[in-house]
């Protein structure tokens, strides 16, 4: 195998981060929008390192073969590799940081810091500190522990470090002798979360500008307060994090149940090993070294100098300060022409299948599709699959509201969806005690299918409506995620998808499936079959090409197959937004490949795939990226489009984002997220997706 075919997949991943950092540089994004991407950019670090950089360091530390697990990077190389790549891009964050800061303060808004509170600003400082802050706080002394409290992953901490008076009653002759020699006390200050990072302080007479200072300055103002029991000749506070290895260890005790087990593990996550340590790099090296010796620290972790201030995840939801000429502006989520959310959509829906595709129109049909079923006395059962739910869940408000009314719901909750754990568990308890029949899953194996079955007794006899989506039932994602849902009545596909929940039940029955793509047991090979079929209609000189949009590709034997494809004379168009380990546009291999990510204002989501079949389109939309986990480890399901209408409208809606110049990157070997420029129009797809939309709704009223 020649490792040349491929882009290491974590690798590709931190150029993915670079373009969401590219976002936070691009002065044309509006500036709290800036400061919101470089929130996200260290949120998706964070998660990184606690899933896959903690993965690799296991897989280091096990002696594993990299030629099996890494396609031939040595474990303890990619380590390295991609802390130094980590470094870099967290320094051009830094700048990014500053550069948003003085463009701020072009639009009166200043973030001060602790030296730069104003005598008319310190009085409310220290009330907010002493009434608010202070209460909250956590702090712990180090000298006199034989071993540091185990820190919170994530959490950030400020360092104190106070050189105290020496007294030569207190220290006895050995300090009368060397007094030179100076005691330290070291100190932690946990910065609370429950607390908002950005403190907004009161504005001053007959001035426009707005002050905000956060937190961890807030606390260095008041360390004077904090530390008044003791004499000290100077105090100084850094901050410093650490992340920890996220997986999770179930217990296998019989006699607890998996909810139980689950929580167990959740709460042991905390107590992970440490993968990252992130501390201030003006730092003093006496306390640096102090406190990686008594932590525990040492040369196998990623150890990353930083900026003043950690955790800028928090940036995600700085204050919007009633300046929308910094923000993006809202749109209004459309309806969904011919489906009236006034109406019974039963109604409609039994006619004709609809597609909505959020959040250029409204998640709302979702949640009505729910409700009416609930209220509907005709409808006899409910089953929906659930991955991740919003903190106030509608959805499972509704289908709580159905148990009430007599419908018998089963709800397949995955509660092992990564960082969503607590909240899928606290709904799962919820709906358990109202009555809803809870499956967790199946061994070995996440569910991560987007389907829903509604029986409803008509006529004397059982006729389904469903929906089958690309994204989650989440009413706060569907705000920001762009993702396709298929509502249907079509008793085939329905049909199928209850085969689904038959297998979520009984995991040895495996049904065939004429219709849908269901992971593990045939999603693979039917992809296969389907490039199959455009390789050798490209050799008969028929009609052949790939579309895909997915969120990551990285399994080596699709894209061996996808090579094949190409060199066979597939034209192939790829819209990737985050992994691709294929690497196109190279001669005898992937000459014919094309492929680009784009990432703006709403988090690219949908999974389309497009195969052109001789000119009678395959349209495909899924719950499946094509990575080896979404092929063999994941429950997952592939809906074919058999509605010319929708197929138009998806095959409009893949070239109105394939045709993106403005924010689209390319995917090359340079790994350089160029831009792609050309003088066509200027298409920038997300705007224009709206406006393709709002046109429907126009051309029908016309």
């Amino acid at each position: 195998m020649n490792n040349n075919q491929y882009i290491n997949r974590e690798l590709s991943w931190l150029q993915f981060n670079a373009r969401v950092l590219q976002e936070a540089e691009d002065d044309t994004v509006p500036l709290i929008e800036r400061l919101r991407f470089l929130g996200i950019f260290s949120n998706n670090l964070d998660e990184f390192f606690k899933v896959r950089y903690a993965t690799i360091k296991r897989i280091d530390l096990a002696g594993k073969s990299a030629k099996s697990v890494l396609r031939g990077i040595k474990a303890g190389k990619l380590l390295e590799e991609i802390t130094q790549i980590v470094i870099e891009q967290q320094a051009k964050s830094l700048e990014v940081l500053e550069d948003i800061q003085k463009n701020l303060e072009d639009h009166n808004i200043f973030i001060i810091n602790e030296k730069q509170v104003s005598e008319s600003q310190e009085k409310f400082v220290k009330n907010y500190f002493l009434n608010k802050v202070s209460p909250a706080l956590v702090t712990i002394i180090l000298n006199d522990l034989v071993k540091v409290p185990r820190l919170k992953d994530s959490a950030a901490y400020l360092a104190v470090k106070m050189v105290m008076k020496n007294d030569v009653q207190q220290q006895g002759i050995s300090k009368l002798l060397n007094r030179h020699v100076k005691d330290k006390k070291y100190v932690l200050i946990e910065i609370p979360r429950s607390i908002n990072r950005f403190v907004v302080l009161p504005k001053e007479k007959n001035d426009d500008k707005k002050y905000i200072i956060l937190l961890d300055d807030l606390i260095r103002f008041n360390l004077k307060t904090i530390f008044n029991i003791f004499e000290y000749e100077s105090i100084s506070a850094h901050m410093i994090k650490i992340t920890r290895d996220a997986e999770l260890d179930i217990d296998s005790d019989l006699s607890k149940s998996f909810i139980e087990k689950l929580s167990m593990s959740v709460h042991d996550r905390t107590k992970g090993d440490p993968v990252r340590f992130i501390y201030d790099k003006n730092i003093g090296e006496d306390t640096l070294s102090y406190l990686m010796g008594k932590m525990g620290i040492d040369s196998t972790d990623s150890i990353i100098p930083g900026g003043r201030y950690h955790n800028r995840r928090d940036y995600m939801n700085f204050p919007s300060l009633g300046n929308e000429k910094l923000l993006y502006k809202a749109i209004e989520p459309l309806p969904i022409p011919g489906l009236v959310l006034q109406g019974s959509l039963f109604g409609m829906i039994a006619k004709k299948d609809y597609l909505l595709y959020a959040p250029y129109q409204t998640f709302s049909y979702v949640v009505k599709f729910l409700r009416e079923a609930a209220l509907d006395p005709e409808v006899r059962t409910i089953k929906i699959t659930i991955y991740r739910l919003a903190k106030i869940s509608h959805i499972a408000s509704s289908l709580i509201n159905a148990v009430k009314n007599g419908k018998k719901v089963t709800v397949q909750i995955e509660l092992r969806a990564r960082f969503d754990e607590v909240a899928n568990i606290r709904y799962a308890e919820q709906m358990q005690q109202e009555g809803v029949n809870l499956i967790f899953g199946v061994t070995g194996l996440k569910v991560h299918s987007k389907i829903c079955v509604i029986e409803r007794d008509e006529n004397f006899k059982l006729h389904k409506y469903g929906f089958i989506s690309t994204g989650n039932f989440n009413e706060s994602t569907s705000r920001i995620y762009t993702d396709y849902t298929l509502f249907t009545s079509n008793q085939e596909i329905l049909k199928e998808t209850n085969k689904v929940f038959d297998f979520f039940e009984i995991n040895y029955k495996v049904s065939r499936y004429k219709h849908l793509l269901v992971s593990p047991h045939y999603t693979r090979s039917a992809l296969i079959k389907l490039i199959q079929t455009e390789i050798d209609n490209a050799k008969s000189g028929k009609i052949a090409g790939i579309k895909l949009k997915i969120n990551s590709l990285s399994d080596f034997a699709l894209i061996d197959k996808l090579y094949e494809a190409s060199r066979a004379g597939v034209k192939i168009q790829l819209i990737i937004r985050g992994i691709c380990s294929l690497i196109p546009g190279v001669p005898g291999m992937s000459e014919n490949i094309e492929a680009i990510s784009i990432v703006d204002k709403f988090l690219e989501h949908p999974r389309v795939y497009i195969f052109e079949n001789e000119g009678d389109s395959k349209i495909y939309i899924s719950s499946a990226d094509w990575m080896t986990r979404n092929m063999d480890y994941r429950v997952e399901v592939s809906c074919p489009i058999y509605d010319e209408d929708i197929k138009r409208e998806i095959m409009d809606t893949f070239m109105i984002s394939w045709n993106d110049n403005v924010k689209a990157r390319i995917h090359s070997i340079n790994q350089d997220n160029a831009y792609r420029r050309n003088d066509k129009p200027v298409i920038r797809s997300q705007f224009a997706l709206y406006e393709y939309y709002q046109n429907k709704l126009e051309n029908i009223k016309v």
